[in-house]
């Protein structure tokens, strides 16, 4: 966040969203995002956030507050605590696995989030739930933030979006469960925080794959004022504002880092549904 707050002029996102269709954005002008309501966002980010002066919005998912876990950090955690050597699915329809090392444990990891990922929400319940059942162990509950914890974040100036409730891939959803999880997210944020809620983004966030266009057109139907794909690029004044891009810079250096971010800007037109 150091980098973040020396090579940009960090904005609110709403506020970045307005002035970027005025045409009123500063030079390097940035903003930073994080998903799904992790608590260590609150724990930890909102203590470096603040440190370094660094206004940050937080899209969260409300299903999982207050204790409750993603469903990919049920498999994880199910197989980092599996005993024994081999970790069999097969009655699930979803393999069998050696887990006697950690290497193994992240490979099995990797292959049944690909499995589970783009299932049905209904459907990928029930195999989660049965993955954790056959593994037998405790989990841990306190992954994700509490509603205080998200009180906290909107009392420190941060920005609070939505996310939908449980995080499905909207493309697997028909039209009224798409409504029915942004607009019961939506309401659940702006209860917690008394406030409105005016920005969205989109589960897993790729354009064509995990949500369409019929999705953008929900979204600007319910009247948010801008929604955000996990498309690479930098937005521009004529970008699709129900679509706007965001990026992930892993590097460890600040010259990757730096040159990573001068590659981004120079994408071009970011991808749409």
């Amino acid at each position: 966040m150091e980098w973040v707050a020396g090579l940009f002029n960090v904005l609110p996102l709403e506020e970045a969203t307005h002035r970027l269709a005025a045409g009123r954005l500063p030079p390097r002008a940035a903003a930073i995002t994080f998903d799904d309501g992790y608590a260590d966002n609150a724990q930890v980010a909102l203590t470096i956030l603040k440190r370094h002066a660094l206004p940050a919005t937080f899209f969260i998912c409300t299903g999982t507050l207050n204790g409750g876990r993603m469903w990919n950090d049920t498999v994880i955690e199910a197989v980092r605590r599996a005993p024994g050597n081999e970790l069999d699915l097969s009655t699930l329809g979803l393999g069998r696995y050696p887990v006697g090392s950690p290497k193994d444990r992240n490979h099995a990891i990797q292959q049944l989030l690909r499995q589970l990922k783009h299932l049905s929400p209904e459907v990928r319940a029930g195999k989660v739930d049965a993955v954790r059942a056959k593994v037998g162990e405790r989990l841990p509950d306190d992954l994700m933030m509490t509603s205080e914890q998200v009180r906290a974040l909107h009392r420190a100036g941060m920005g609070i979006g939505a996310h939908t409730v449980s995080h499905p891939i909207l493309s697997r959803l028909d039209p009224a469960q798409v409504r029915q999880e942004i607009t019961v997210g939506r309401q659940t944020l702006a209860s917690i925080i008394d406030a409105k809620i005016s920005l969205f983004a989109y589960p897993n966030g790729k354009p064509g794959e995990d949500y369409g266009p019929e999705h953008v057109a929900i979204v600007r139907e319910l009247g948010f004022s801008a929604a955000f794909s996990t498309a690479w690029g930098a937005a521009r004044k004529d970008s699709d504002y129900f679509q706007l891009p965001r990026f992930t810079p892993w590097d460890k250096s600040l010259a990757l880092f730096s040159l990573r971010s001068i590659q981004n800007v120079l994408r071009g037109k970011p991808q749409v549904a």
